[in-house]
């Protein structure tokens, strides 16, 4: 059992909120991690129900008194998106009992997405992203190079070798595009929602063309956006904004889009190992967008996420943002030796962010100029809260 850097926040949730909402995209872990969850909050008897099966679906079907009857309980809801009319009737006994920790709901989409558009059971649960393991929880288990190409998910991560990881991402990916997404709301052809996963996994790393995939897609522009932004709710791709200064210069509108697990990104694209990756041009798009998804995995929702890019040719590839204001300012090589641009430089300038970090493989750690530090992905990640304060 790996343990996850959310416990001890969730444990706290628990013991303040009446919900606990853990979202995350499928075969993340989800339901392993609510259960540890409880075996370390042992006050309450836990009932588990899992909406994907017809037993605990029919214990539902008289849910205000299922839930009157178990008020002394903790009852999670596993896949609470199955039946968003639960919603209301939550609220409703939320009101009627409010007592902290009494119901874990998990879900495989943004909060947006898996409840019912009128009940947001604003005030009554936190919401906590579960993401594939991020570096910082496998890094004593497992080497950086294995968790880039492999991804996070558990049983990527953990095969016995990488022909199985590559065996599961095949079922992995079958299973979301002809099940998943439909259940979730997506209600394309499974040829038509592959075919999107391939053009985005093309697009990785790049300025999102939407007009080419709607293009390739025999759809409209309007639909193909609808389409990615499903996905994006989904949290199996990373829309990137641009992020915007008081400077008069024309700066890029269009977000830069990432398949969000490495692992499935080169699955994608049909690389099976580091030799492979290393042989490829992707390499360098790939290593930006594990970095950029290992940060954001490790630092949640305290900050903001941006890129930074004019027309000009003045870019860098994150921007943190917190309260309106960059906190730290980002560009990732993937080079040994690292050599800036002058739109590099300008960005850095431009966002005006406290420290500028270029982070590239490895464990290096030294000044590039006075507010300029070279960091090597293992130790900006281990110790990202030294740059953020």
């Amino acid at each position: 059992m790996i343990d996850r850097h959310l416990s001890d926040e969730c444990v706290d949730i628990l013991g303040q909120f009446p919900a606990l909402g853990i979202i995350g995209p499928r075969q993340v872990g989800k339901t392993t991690f609510t259960k540890e969850l409880l075996s370390k909050r042992l006050d309450k008897r836990v009932i588990y129900l899992d909406l994907e099966s017809p037993r605990d679906q029919i214990k539902l079907s008289q849910p205000q008194l299922y839930f009157e009857q178990h008020r002394d309980s903790c009852i999670i809801i596993d896949e609470i998106q199955r039946d968003k009319t639960l919603f209301p009737i939550l609220r409703s006994e939320i009101d009627a009992y409010r007592r902290p920790g009494r119901f874990i709901l998990t879900g495989s989409a943004s909060p947006d997405r898996i409840r019912d558009s009128s009940e947001s059971l604003a005030g009554r649960i936190a919401y906590q992203q579960l993401t594939p393991f991020n570096f910082l929880e496998i890094n004593q288990t497992y080497d950086q190079v294995r968790h880039w190409v492999l991804g996070g998910f558990p049983e990527a991560l953990q095969a016995t070798s990488y022909k199985n990881a590559f065996r599961w991402q095949s079922n992995f990916i079958k299973t979301y595009i002809e099940k998943d997404l439909a259940a979730l709301g997506l209600n394309i052809n499974p040829s038509v929602s592959y075919k999107l996963w391939q053009l985005l996994a093309s697009q990785h790393g790049n300025l999102l063309e939407v007009s080419s995939v709607a293009r390739a897609l025999q759809v409209s522009s309007p639909t193909a956006k609808r389409y990615i932004e499903f996905l994006s709710e989904a949290f199996i791709i990373r829309l990137l904004r641009s992020f915007e200064t008081n400077l008069k210069k024309r700066l890029v509108k269009s977000p830069k889009v990432y398949i969000r697990d490495s692992g499935t990104l080169h699955h994608m694209l049909n690389i099976k190992s580091f030799d492979d990756l290393s042989g490829n041009i992707v390499i360098g798009n790939s290593w930006e967008g594990y970095i950029i998804d290992q940060i954001t995995s490790i630092c949640q929702d305290d900050y903001e996420y941006f890129f930074y890019r004019t027309h000009q040719g003045t870019e860098t590839d994150l921007v943190l943002v917190q309260g309106f204001k960059p906190k730290l300012c980002i560009e990732i090589k993937y080079a040994a030796a690292p050599k800036l641009t002058k739109g590099n430089y300008q960005a850095f300038k431009d966002v005006d962010a406290p420290k500028n970090l270029v982070i590239i493989p490895g464990n290096e750690d030294y000044p590039l100029s006075e507010n300029i530090h070279v960091v090597g992905a293992e130790k900006a990640l281990t110790e990202i809260d030294k740059w953020l304060y």
